[in-house]
């Protein structure tokens, strides 16, 4: 009895092992598969960065009246456009800041002793394009810092400053634009401010100038509309009982300063060119619609776009 049931369990431990070994086996887990990743998109066809402000010496001053001086420069991806920008700053200084022809070659000698003396050491300190600008400012720093104390030489409470900066305005297609503002007031009646656009191309890295955009033989058209703006500019202004009476005194001149704005071209005016100081920079916009055949096709903005965004003043 006993060993009919050592035999009848021995079959149903050996049906219990044949049925698990007929079971689907699970399979082993795979490891998992990485994901391809994504490429980064190209920049190069885009301006990104930003201003960077200058690292300037001012001697200590208490009071109302003391100067202030304020340099930015740009620190963008485009270096040939950082370079050109800070060409442009240091002949806005010139413009603004007389440098005496001494001090000027005390400071290229001293530049150049510098250059050299960095050559020769090899733990020289890398210069930076933002060191290499406050060092070619030198000059100008010292030349406003000279024009203060003369100012309160002479007992005055006149509070001199000066700022220039550079700002993009347009990042990318059909052309990259940097506006650069400037405002300074050095003593006087009263102080003087201007913006000057640039626009460039990112595929060529070049700048891009007014007649570049315009089609062949179509620089009398563009004066014509830039004329019809002006005109509409002075008696929507009421500058005058007639553009005819206006233009004994201001003459009509198409300037260059130009950008690609939202609503057509615009053109930018400095102080006392078409009008006087109280129009401070007179602008005049060429609607994109008037210029079909004058502007060159890939300079109108595209279908869906948003254009180059429109430039606030310098406060």
């Amino acid at each position: 009895m006993f060993k009919h049931k050592n035999i009848c369990m021995m079959s149903v431990l050996a049906s219990a092992v044949a049925l698990s070994a007929c079971q689907p086996q699970k399979a082993e887990p795979q490891p998992e598969q990485e994901k391809p990743k994504a490429e980064a998109p190209d920049q190069s066809m885009k301006l990104i960065g930003d201003s960077e402000e200058l690292s300037l010496s001012i001697p200590n001053c208490d009071g109302n009246s003391c100067p202030e001086i304020t340099i930015e420069r740009l620190n963008t991806n485009q270096q040939f456009i950082d370079s050109f920008i800070d060409d442009e700053i240091l002949k806005q200084l010139g413009q603004i800041l007389s440098v005496e022809p001494a001090q000027d070659r005390m400071q290229a000698a001293g530049s150049e002793a510098a250059a050299a003396s960095d050559a020769k050491s090899e733990l020289a300190q890398v210069e930076t394009p933002k060191i290499k600008l406050e060092k070619q400012t030198a000059p100008y720093m010292q030349a406003f810092i000279k024009l203060d104390k003369e100012l309160k030489d002479l007992n005055s409470a006149q509070k001199i400053s000066l700022m220039i900066k550079p700002k993009i305005l347009n990042a990318e297609l059909p052309l990259a634009t940097v506006v650069l503002n400037s405002s300074s007031y050095l003593g006087g009646a009263h102080g003087s401010s201007a913006q000057q656009y640039y626009n460039f191309d990112l595929k060529a890295k070049k700048l891009v100038k007014l007649d570049e955009i315009i089609e062949p033989k179509q620089k009398a058209a563009l004066d014509a509309k830039a004329h019809e703006a002006f005109k509409v500019w002075v008696m929507d202004s009421k500058l005058a009982d007639s553009v005819q009476e206006y233009e004994q005194a201001w003459k009509f001149k198409r300037s260059d300063n130009y950008y690609l704005g939202k609503d057509g071209l615009i053109l930018q005016y400095a102080e006392y060119e078409i009008g006087p100081y109280v129009v401070g920079l007179p602008r005049l916009t060429i609607p994109y619609e008037q210029l079909k055949g004058i502007l060159k096709p890939q300079y109108f903005p595209a279908a869906g776009t948003q254009p180059a965004s429109e430039a606030k003043a310098a406060s």
